[in-house]
C-alpha cells in the first residue's frame, strides 16, 4: 500500500508500498527519498506532518534527548460522553499514538545548547488543549526555570479540548502564567508553530514566545478559516492564516524551512548565551575623541559622502560581522517596516541585539526598504527587540542611517510621534548596554529614537542633525539653492567634528580615504572593531548604574553649564 497523505494529514492507504504522494501536488515520491527530506515534498516544498517522535529527533542533537514526565492531572472531570464517552476516546488516542497526552517533554541540546521541549502530536485528539496537555506545557516551563534553560514549545492543535469544559479553558490562563515566569527570569522563549495552531493554544502561549518561527505552509489562528467564512459569509485568500500570510503582517518573525530549522534554532540558543571571557582580546580601538585630529572636508562633501548608496548598509555590516544572524521581524500587532532590520547575533563571541536601519543601494531596493525611513510598526518592532535584550541581559547594537522617520499620513494615522517616543523611553532605562553608531545619515528623531546610548559614535563622514539642510534651508533661508543648503549645515554642525566638540557624540570612526563608500568591507571593519572595544568597556557593569549613568548623560545637553564649556570648545 502506499502511504497518501492529504492536505488535513489524514493518511489513505492505495496500492504500492514504495511510494508516497504529496498532500498538496499529488507528485509520487519514493518513501525512503521522502523521509530523508525530513517529509517535505521536493515538488513543491509541502511540509506532511510529523509525529512528535521524528519531529525532535530531526531538530535536536542526536543522542541527547532525555524526557521530562509532566505532574499527574485530571482525567474526564467532567464525565463527559458524546457519541463516544470521554475515556474511551483517550484510551484509544493513548493506544494509536505511544503517548499520554498531546504534549511530550523533553531535555536535549540542539547545537550543543541546552533547551527543554514541548512538542505536540495533532495525532493525540487534534492536539486538543485538556488538563494533562497543559500540566505538560507547564512542567516544561518549570523545568526550564530550574535548569535556566531556554524553551521551546512547537505547537500543533485545534485548540482546546472540549470534553473538559472549563477546565480546558483554564489551560490558557495556567500557560500563559508559566510563560511569563520564564520571560521574567530573563530565559529565552521560542515557539515553533507547525499546521494547524488554532484556538486557545494560538491564543495563549503559542504566540507568548520571545521568538516565533513558522514552517512553510503552517497555518495558525484563533478562530478556523471555515468559521470566520460562515460568520461573515465572505470567501477568504487561499493564503489566509498561513505561515505567509502571518509573516507578511508582522505576526511572526520568520518562516523557515524543515531542514533550515536545526541550525536555526541552535543560533538563537547560542544567541542568548553568556559570552567567554576575554571576548574582546586583542582588537584594537580604532575611535577618535579628540576633535583637534580631525580635518573633515568642506561640509557640503562630507553631506554628499553620507548619503552615497555604496556605505555599508546595517545588513552588509552583519554580513561581515558574523555569520549567526537571525533576523527577527514584525511588531506583532500587524505590519512590519522593511526600514528597520533587528535581531540575534554573535559579535566576536558575545551574544548582541543589532537594530538598524536599512536603506539599499538599488532604486529597487531603496523602494522596499521604504529609502531608509521606518513607519511606526518598525519602531515598535525595534522597541520589542529591545525588551528582549533587556529580559536576555544581551548588549544592544544600533546602527543608525535614515533621512528621518516616514513622514506619510498612514505613519501619522498608526502613531508615529508614540512609537518614536516609546523607543526613546524604552532605550534610555534598558539595563544592558546600549551603543549607537551613526553610519550614514541621521536624520531628526527618525535616528534618536535607536541613538540614546551609553556610548554614541559617528562615522567621520556621517551627518547627524536635528533636520536636513535641505529643509533647514526652505524654512529658514526660505531658499533651495546650492549656496543655501550649505550654509544651512555649516550652521547646524552636522559633521563628525562638530559633534564631536559639542559632546553629542562620543568618538569618531574613522573611514577609508574619500569616504566608506569606496571601501565598504574596511569601513565595516572600523565599525565592528569600534563597537566592539565600547562594549568590552562597558561589560560586566550593573544593569542600574549603566540606567543612572545613560540618562545623566543626556540629562545634561542643553543646561547652561556644559553649554558654556561646548561653546569655548568649537570656537
Amino acid at each position: 500500500m502506499t502511504a497518501t497523505m492529504d492536505t488535513a494529514g489524514s493518511v489513505q492507504r492505495e496500492p504500492d508500498p514504495d511510494w508516497v504522494s504529496c498532500g498538496q501536488c499529488r507528485m509520487l515520491v519514493y518513501g525512503k527519498r521522502f523521509a530523508r527530506m525530513a517529509k517535505v515534498c521536493p515538488g513543491c516544498g509541502w511540509h506532511s506532518r510529523l509525529t512528535v517522535h521524528d519531529r525532535l529527533d530531526a531538530l535536536l542533537d542526536p543522542g541527547s534527548i532525555r524526557p521530562v514526565e509532566p505532574g499527574p492531572a485530571v482525567h474526564d472531570p467532567l464525565g463527559f460522553a458524546d457519541l463516544v464517552p470521554y475515556p474511551e476516546r483517550l484510551d484509544r488516542a493513548r493506544r494509536e499514538t505511544g503517548l499520554d497526552d498531546a504534549v511530550r517533554v523533553v531535555s536535549a541540546t540542539v547545537g550543543g545548547h541546552p533547551i527543554v521541549v514541548a512538542a505536540m502530536d495533532f495525532r493525540f485528539l487534534g492536539g486538543s488543549l485538556g488538563s494533562a496537555a497543559g500540566e505538560a506545557i507547564v512542567t516544561a516551563a518549570e523545568t526550564a526555570l530550574a535548569t535556566r534553560r531556554p524553551l521551546l514549545v512547537i505547537t500543533a492543535s485545534g485548540g482546546a479540548r472540549m470534553q473538559e469544559g472549563a477546565l480546558s479553558l483554564m489551560q490558557m490562563a495556567r500557560t500563559s502564567n508559566a510563560m511569563a515566569a520564564l520571560g521574567e527570569a530573563g530565559l529565552l522563549t521560542v515557539t515553533l508553530v507547525t499546521d494547524p495552531t488554532f484556538g486557545g493554544v494560538a491564543a495563549s502561549f503559542a504566540t507568548l514566545s520571545d521568538v516565533i518561527i513558522a514552517e512553510p505552509g503552517a497555518r495558525m489562528g484563533f478562530a478556523g478559516r471555515r468559521v470566520i467564512e460562515q460568520t461573515i459569509r465572505e470567501e477568504l485568500p487561499e493564503s489566509f492564516q498561513t505561515a505567509e500570510f502571518l509573516f507578511g503582517h508582522g505576526l511572526i518573525d520568520g518562516v523557515a524551512p524543515r531542514k533550515e530549522l536545526p541550525r536555526l534554532l541552535a543560533v538563537l540558543v547560542g544567541a542568548a548565551a553568556k559570552p567567554a571571557d576575554g571576548w574582546a582580546d586583542g582588537v584594537t580601538d580604532p575611535v577618535l575623541r579628540d576633535p583637534a585630529t580631525l580635518s573633515p572636508p568642506p561640509v557640503d562633501e562630507v553631506v554628499r559622502r553620507a548619503r552615497v548608496l555604496g556605505r555599508p548598509t546595517t545588513l552588509d555590516h552583519l554580513a561581515n560581522w558574523t555569520d549567526g544572524f537571525v533576523e527577527l521581524h514584525g511588531d506583532r500587532a500587524g505590519a512590519d517596516s522593511p526600514a528597520i532590520v533587528g535581531g540575534l547575533a554573535e559579535l566576536n563571541g558575545l551574544p548582541v541585539m543589532v537594530i538598524g536601519h536599512q536603506k539599499g543601494r538599488t532604486t529597487e531596493e531603496l523602494v522596499r526598504h521604504d529609502f531608509g525611513m521606518p513607519s511606526p510598526a518598525g519602531y515598535r518592532k525595534a522597541v520589542r527587540l529591545m525588551r528582549l535584550a533587556g529580559r536576555l541581559g544581551v548588549p544592544v547594537v544600533t546602527l543608525i542611517d535614515t533621512p528621518g522617520a516616514h513622514p506619510g499620513p498612514e505613519a501619522e494615522r498608526t502613531g508615529q510621534s508614540n512609537a518614536i517616543a516609546e523607543c526613546l523611553r524604552v532605550l534610555g532605562g534598558l539595563p544592558v548596554p546600549v551603543v549607537a553608531v551613526i553610519t550614514g545619515e541621521g536624520g531628526s528623531g527618525g535616528a534618536l529614537a535607536l541613538a540614546v546610548a551609553d556610548r554614541v559614535l559617528v562615522c567621520e563622514n556621517a551627518t547627524y542633525s536635528v533636520i536636513s539642510s535641505e529643509g533647514c534651508a526652505a524654512i529658514l533661508w526660505r531658499d533651495s539653492d546650492t549656496h543655501a543648503v550649505t550654509a544651512a549645515a555649516q550652521a547646524l554642525r552636522v559633521e563628525a567634528k562638530s559633534l564631536l566638540s559639542l559632546g553629542v557624540v562620543d568618538g569618531v570612526v574613522p573611514e577609508p580615504p574619500g569616504g566608506a563608500h569606496r571601501d565598504p568591507a574596511a569601513a565595516s571593519v572600523f565599525v565592528r572593531d569600534a563597537v566592539i572595544r565600547a562594549l568590552r568597556e562597558l561589560h560586566g557593569r550593573d544593569g542600574a548604574d549603566l540606567v543612572m549613568a545613560r540618562r545623566a548623560k543626556f540629562r545634561r545637553f542643553g543646561s547652561a553649564e556644559v553649554s558654556s564649556k561646548i561653546r569655548e570648545t568649537v570656537k
